[in-house]
């Protein structure tokens, strides 16, 4: 019965192993969290990550080779200038020069004069070591959006501008980019960090098999494309490069403009320095968002000027072997760390089955995924984290349902199917072992201590010749459904009917161990047994009334070893209990059967009168010889409860 009950089980719900599984979640998984990763979905997410592990770097303080004039708003008050007018930012310059600079870098637009002192600062700017700034656009004339100082030339110009992802927030530079097909562009910072490299020999060389790969120093620069990293469906126009910061509030030594026109500043901060110059005040709205923002509480915005330091650092640490530069995996190493967790994810669902297990290896693996992702940043690597850490979850989860709805449903057949056959008791024990079943199509030998009950009809053969076939059954089954029911109610299951009887256990199948279990499963029997009596005089009465044969029964109770499990073979199989203690039960219950003095007859055992003993009054029968027997069993009747006063 068993086998044929699992075979139809395995017809009814997806016949897919444990490998399976988990193998068409993880496949169908890693394609989904690919494609929305790939439509740029998940972008947002990636990005959030990037500057939660750029925020949990360590500061790296301020770059010894930059030094940063800012024009803050006590400037602004302190010189009655919103924009800071040519003079005094020639005399800045000049003051400057005075302390050789490597080079000076103006990120201030003077396209057009500012106040007094144009020519002072045309002096200035003439200095081979000077760089301006203009904006990467054309105007409608053709010509640059914002024009450089005409007084200086091309190459000491840079374009200052930013780029900013759709949150706002900087993580790339670009160092170089056309502004027509025939005329590049270079960037602020990339002019002054060439300048200050150029002085110490070490100059970029394009490589002669991939012209996006430049040798600079003891770094190779390579193009950021539109799925480096975290990214997807990114604007990658230019030469861009991923931003490694610094710091987030000290990447060079800041002094302000008026410590620079008044002289207090010292020689050693200025001498083969490079030197920014811009504003830093607010209200000049020169402010960007960073991954450091967050952290930032009072003033979440970079100024401009400070950016630039960022970049130029970046350059000139990678350059020089100080800090690596960022590297991507390329894009089939993505595919395969995403199906990778996948899997994890989705083995873990399988196999742990405990819920509270379950969550807390999802949760490890869930932060291994986080904690190798910002391993690998801090050697300058950004992998995708948030990908496969969605692709671990989704493929858990599914997995999960997978198994909870195969669980619900073959539990739902064990109940409607094997339930009508056996005990619920029986049906919960083979649904608890159904792994087992469903591998090896059988139920192990399981040794405990049970209770063993046999009930039979007196006289029941000379009843059946008296009554037509169908009358019969329809009164047997009222009779063994009065027994079925007052078996459950005492915590026993029933086996198996056999005619006009039945052969019930208690403590089967889940394994009694300890004396005080044995015991309890003993006062079940027994009182099963007296509540017989007590129902069969209530069914009697009804049977006598509708002209039924009234009828008198037997009880044969044994406590002892047995074993259960499946009994069988392929085609046939049933849930079986055997044992020595099952034979002795039996042979109890048919046991001088011509000696019933009531209409219930309860025999006992030694064995099981031990457990028993201080509730229930006894009949000693003495030893008797059973059949089948070698050995004599020491035999009691129950006669009834101590609670009430014994009825022979």
């Amino acid at each position: 019965m068993i086998s044929k009950f699992f075979r139809r089980l395995h017809h009814k719900t997806p016949d897919l192993t444990s490998w399976g599984a988990v193998f068409i979640a993880s496949i169908s998984v890693t394609g989904a969290v690919l494609a929305a990763r790939q439509l740029g979905w998940l972008q947002p997410v990636e990005l959030a990550v990037f500057d939660r592990m750029v925020l949990r770097r360590a500061d790296e303080g301020p770059d010894p080779r930059l030094l940063v004039v800012a024009i803050t708003e006590d400037d602004i008050q302190t010189l009655k200038q919103s924009t800071v007018s040519d003079q005094f930012v020639a005399i800045a310059l000049e003051k400057l020069q005075q302390y050789q600079p490597a080079v000076i870098g103006l990120d201030i637009f003077r396209d057009i004069a500012q106040g007094t002192g144009i020519d002072q600062l045309e002096v200035q700017l003439k200095k081979p070591n000077v760089i301006a700034i203009t904006k990467m656009g054309l105007s409608n004339t053709g010509r640059l959006e914002v024009p450089p100082p005409p007084s200086v030339p091309v190459e000491r110009i840079g374009f200052n501008d930013i780029l900013q992802d759709a949150d706002g927030v900087v993580r790339r530079s670009l160092l170089f980019g056309n502004l027509t097909p025939d005329t590049v562009l270079y960037s602020f910072a990339l002019q002054l960090a060439s300048s200050y490299l150029a002085q110490r020999g070490i100059e970029p060389q394009n490589s002669k098999s991939d012209p996006y790969l430049i040798y600079w120093g003891k770094a190779a620069f390579t193009q950021l494309q539109p799925n480096s990293g975290g990214y997807e469906k990114l604007d990658a126009q230019g030469y861009q490069v991923l931003l490694n910061y610094r710091s987030a509030r000290n990447v060079a030594r800041v002094v302000s403009l008026t410590q620079v026109l008044y002289g207090q500043i010292e020689p050693a901060w200025i001498k083969d320095k490079i030197v920014l110059i811009g504003y830093t005040a607010p209200s000049k709205r020169d402010l960007f968002l960073t991954p450091y923002s967050p952290s930032q509480k009072q003033e979440p915005k970079m100024a401009g000027v400070l950016v630039h330091a960022q970049m130029v650092s970046h350059i000139l640490t990678a350059t020089l072997g100080e800090r690596p530069l960022f590297w991507f995996w390329p894009e089939w190493a993505e595919v395969l760390w995403v199906g990778f967790w996948a899997v994890v994810g989705g083995t873990l669902a399988w196999y742990v089955r405990h819920p509270v297990g379950l969550i807390m290896s999802v949760t490890g693996v869930v932060v291994i995924v986080f904690g190798t992702s910002f391993y690998l940043f801090t050697r300058a690597g950004w992998v995708s984290t948030a990908t496969p850490a969605l692709a671990t979850l989704v493929t858990g989860g599914l997995v999960l349902a997978y198994r909870g709805y195969q669980a619900q449903q073959q539990q739902q057949m064990v109940m409607k199917l094997l339930g009508q056959n056996t005990s619920p008791e029986v049906a919960e024990a083979l649904w608890n072992s159904r792994d087992r079943l469903l591998k090896s199509g059988k139920l192990s030998g399981q040794k405990l201590i049970a209770t063993m009950m046999f009930t039979d009809l007196k006289d029941f053969s000379t009843i059946s010749e008296q009554m037509p076939p169908e009358v019969l059954l329809e009164w047997l089954n009222e009779y063994l459904s009065v027994l079925s029911e007052t078996v459950r109610e005492h915590k026993g299951i029933i086996n198996k009917f056999t005619g006009d009887g039945i052969m019930a256990a208690f403590g089967v199948p889940m394994v009694r161990s300890s004396d005080t279990e044995i015991a309890e499963d003993a006062r079940h029997a027994v009182s099963c047994g007296m509540a017989f009596g007590e129902r069969l005089k209530e069914i009697n009465a009804d049977w006598q009334r509708r002209g039924l044969p009234v009828v008198q029964m037997r009880v044969g109770i044994f406590t002892g070893p047995v074993v259960a499990g499946s009994l069988g073979g392929k085609e046939r199989m049933e849930y079986g209990i055997i044992g020595d203690s099952v034979n002795i039960a039996s042979r109890l219950e048919s046991c001088e059967k011509d000696r019933q003095s009531s209409i219930c007859r309860v025999l006992i055992a030694k064995e099981t009168l031990v457990h028993i003993e201080d509730e229930f009054f006894v009949e000693h029968w003495g030893p008797l010889a059973l059949k089948g027997k070698q050995q004599t069993v020491d035999v009691y009747r129950v006669v009834g409860r101590r609670s009430v006063s014994p009825s022979q």
